[in-house]
């Protein structure tokens, strides 16, 4: 099994998998090779079928789709045998729409985080729509400060981009930077030098402020991500800008902020206004 898993491990890496993702998909591959009583080549479609079956009565339809995204590149890319997947389909997942954070709630988020190190990596997530994991990973050479923008190197799907660098975040970075003095080119050094603070102690970090501010929604630090494309959709931006911002490849979506903006959806007008102008419509 051990040999099957490194296989993968190596395949997920070749084609360009994120880290998150390759973790993600071997822990899924590993519970579903650890309940087989036959060696992973023998297994035939009604086999996987059934274990697609159980997962879903146990799990989330979002997590079972990961298993089964796992599932379908361990028999189509690694073990080369397609036709053992080929009926695996994925669940339907609900779309739900995020909670919004306001920018009142966010100011209050930001001056709750007590570690001035953490306070500028969630400034640099707001200020940018970078991912959690981008913005611990900038380094000191990616700030361009005199053409006011923020390099992101090999961020999801392996793509670059260039974010906006704000004055009032070249102001707090170079506050961190006066007060700490990290070694370069490493902006937000981990716990061992050369490394990278982790995503999760951005997380923790996060949630020890949410609770001394007292905000009720649900926030993590993606949810910066998604008051950064809403806060730019409501003051004017186009959906254009915000996706090469954000780095989607697909407009589609960013798309999804125009559903969750209120006060873009309120400022949109209704076709009924036009069976009011001129006066009080026909009854």
């Amino acid at each position: 099994m051990a040999t099957v898993l490194e296989r993968m491990e190596d395949d997920l890496k070749l084609k360009g998998y994120a880290d998150g993702t390759v973790d993600h998909y071997l822990s899924c591959a590993r519970m579903f090779l650890g309940q087989l009583k036959v060696a992973p080549t023998k297994v035939r479609a009604p086999q996987v079928r059934r274990y697609a079956l159980k997962l879903r009565k146990k799990r989330s339809p979002a997590t079972v789709k990961m298993h089964i995204a796992a599932i379908r590149f361990l028999y189509r890319v690694t073990l080369r045998r397609p036709k053992v997947v080929e009926t695996l389909y994925f669940p339907k997942v609900p779309r739900k729409l995020p909670d919004i954070l306001a920018a009142e709630e966010v100011d209050r988020l930001l001056a709750a985080v007590e570690q001035p190190k953490y306070r500028a990596i969630l400034m640099t997530a707001y200020g940018t729509g970078m991912r959690v994991t981008e913005a611990c990973r900038v380094l000191t050479t990616d700030i361009d400060s005199q053409r006011g923008v923020i390099h992101i190197r090999q961020g999801k799907r392996n793509r670059d981009r260039y974010v906006m660098l704000s004055p009032v975040l070249l102001t707090a970075l170079r506050e961190y930077w006066k007060a700490y003095r990290p070694t370069p080119p490493v902006l937000f050094p981990g716990k061992e030098p050369g490394t990278f603070v982790s995503a999760a102690a951005v997380r923790e970090a996060l949630r020890r402020a949410r609770e001394k501010a007292g905000v009720a929604k649900r926030v993590t630090p993606h949810s910066l991500r998604h008051a950064f494309a809403t806060h730019l959709l409501e003051d004017g931006a186009d959906i254009r800008t915000i996706q090469v911002l954000l780095g989607h490849g697909s407009i589609r979506s960013t798309a999804l902020y125009t559903q969750v903006s209120t006060r873009h959806i309120a400022k949109t007008k209704s076709p009924i206004e036009r069976l009011h102008q001129g006066g009080t419509p026909n009854r």
